[in-house]
């Protein structure tokens, strides 16, 4: 387990851990900038968020930061020197997976002690966040049908319907010209049979073309849905065409939105929230700040006895054996590792993806040398509290805790996974200023840095760069994170929904060979 309580800030650098050989700029530095707390002078420019040697590093030594190996020296790298993709390597090396070893169960509070929020409870138990009306694809065909259906409902008629957040498209580019059985097909039919049953909405059309691969009564048959009031479902071919089926959506979404806005809104416990954790366009702060911040917050709503999804299989490699020495069995652990092997062994081969070392250009100039850097910060967004299940891309996620699901490092194919699974709200951390909302969930957006805050301040929701600058703590900042939680959870509008982000990003994960 990555222990956060050593990190120390001294003049212009962060020291993580006693054992490290590196520490992270805080500011930018010049050559010849006195560094008093490591007893040396810059050797380089480096700049804030990127690395410093702190002692003399010896060719193919391993680099540590938080004391987990992060890459190895690519040659004799002198204290005070800047340290980066260009002198480290990127290879392998073993890990301790260290099964279950310091799993410690986690202590839930009672029920009648758990924070409250402001949800809407459905018929059949769910508790949502939002109240969505959805018109979904089951093809590449029917998107534009779906679209048009959609956007007949404007803003100034749903003002009719204050209970109604909107009518949302949910369109892909699959559904035909790829294999009619096996795991791309069940991951399509798995991810939209989850946003189906999803507590956000308060009904759902499902249209179909007619004659694509993925057969509407095969999709209804394959997730064990029935069409009925809340589940629609229209074939073009059989409906008359683009403009009769058209015509035919919008008159159901007419007929749902009424008793849709009947909802009202009840206080729930915080076991009803299921949080999707994201990270996109990190930097060198994010495994200082919004990662291990957001982790805290979700150790306080484990404790409250929510869920938290952690995810982005490739952006957890190289430091997975952090999770699986706290899964709660040796079982649970395994099955990460399987993921990751078949992301190694099968998927990933030979391919220029982040997974094999290289990570995004954003990535790179925040300061990440490699996907072992970025999953050091990546996995800190689950907390410290026991991995309790592993589950596959869009399957339900029925055990509280914390979970992973295996998904694409992605955002819009990962958070879709997470959604279909079960998750009514996304917590997305970004060091160099992610756009991103989801429809029908609220995503939340929390900002490393300072700077980067105030910059892109309509888009954040919350500034964690303040452990950076010293105007809170970490645990403070976690604080702050899980009461806005909380209030967008009842209702508050997240900084992407008063944009209205989210119609664009639903990506289910296309594995499949296209024919």
């Amino acid at each position: 387990m990555i222990d956060f309580t050593e990190k120390r800030a001294a003049g212009p650098v962060i020291r993580l851990h006693s054992a490290d050989n590196v520490v992270v700029a805080r500011v930018p530095i010049g050559i010849g900038t006195a560094v008093p707390s490591e007893g040396l002078v810059s050797r380089s420019q480096v700049p804030a968020g990127h690395k410093i040697a702190a002692r003399d590093l010896r060719a193919g030594e391993p680099v540590l930061k938080y004391n987990v190996c992060i890459g190895f020296a690519a040659a004799d790298i002198p204290a005070g020197t800047y340290v980066h993709s260009h002198n480290m390597d990127f290879q392998e090396f073993d890990r301790d997976y260290a099964h279950a070893r310091d799993y410690v169960p986690t202590s839930v509070l009672p029920e009648s002690e758990q924070a409250r929020f402001q949800g809407i409870v459905r018929a059949n138990g769910q508790v949502g966040t939002r109240n969505y009306i959805g018109i979904m694809a089951t093809v590449n065909c029917s998107a534009t049908v779906v679209h048009r259906i959609a956007a007949a409902f404007t803003p100034d008629l749903m003002t009719a319907y204050p209970n109604v957040d909107g009518v949302v498209a949910l369109s892909h580019g699959m559904g035909c010209g790829m294999e009619m059985s096996g795991e791309p097909m069940d991951l399509l039919r798995r991810t939209m049979g989850g946003y189906a049953c999803h507590a956000n909405f308060a009904g759902v059309l499902i249209v179909g073309l007619g004659c694509e691969r993925n057969q509407l009564d095969a999709l209804l048959k394959d997730q064990g849905l029935e069409a009925g009031a809340r589940l629609q479902t229209f074939i073009m071919q059989e409906t008359g065409g683009t403009r009769k089926t058209i015509e035919a959506g919008i008159a159901a979404v007419k007929a749902m939105l009424p008793e849709a806005n009947e909802v009202t809104r009840e206080p729930v416990p915080a076991r009803h929230l299921t949080i999707g954790l994201q990270c996109g366009g990190s930097d060198g702060f994010s495994s200082i700040t919004a990662n291990p911040a957001l982790g805290a917050a979700m150790d306080i709503l484990v404790r409250h006895g929510g869920t938290a999804i952690l995810s982005e299989t490739p952006e957890i490699y190289g430091v997975e054996h952090t999770l699986t020495s706290r899964a709660r069995s040796r079982e649970v652990g395994e099955k990460l590792v399987q993921r990751i092997r078949w992301w190694k062994e099968e998927y990933s081969p030979g391919r220029d993806v982040q997974i094999n070392g290289k990570v995004s250009p954003g990535n790179q100039m925040g300061g990440l040398a490699n996907i072992f850097e970025k999953s050091l910060g990546s996995s800190m967004k689950g907390g410290t509290t026991g991995l309790m299940q592993v589950y596959r891309y869009a399957e339900p996620v029925r055990q509280p805790g914390m979970v992973f699901m295996d998904t694409p490092g992605f955002d819009p194919v990962s958070a879709t996974g997470q959604i279909a699974g079960g998750a009514n709200m996304i917590c997305f951390t970004t060091g160099r200023g992610s756009m991103f909302g989801a429809k029908p969930v609220p995503s939340l957006k929390l900002a490393t840095n300072t700077p980067m805050y105030q910059r892109l301040t309509e888009d954040m929701d919350v500034n964690c760069g303040d452990i950076l600058d010293g105007a809170a703590t970490l645990q403070e900042v976690a604080q702050r994170i899980f009461e806005t939680i909380l209030r967008v959870a009842s209702g508050e509008r997240s900084k992407s929904e008063l944009l209205g982000l989210g119609d664009h990003e639903f990506v289910p994960w296309n594995i499949g060979v296209v024919s």
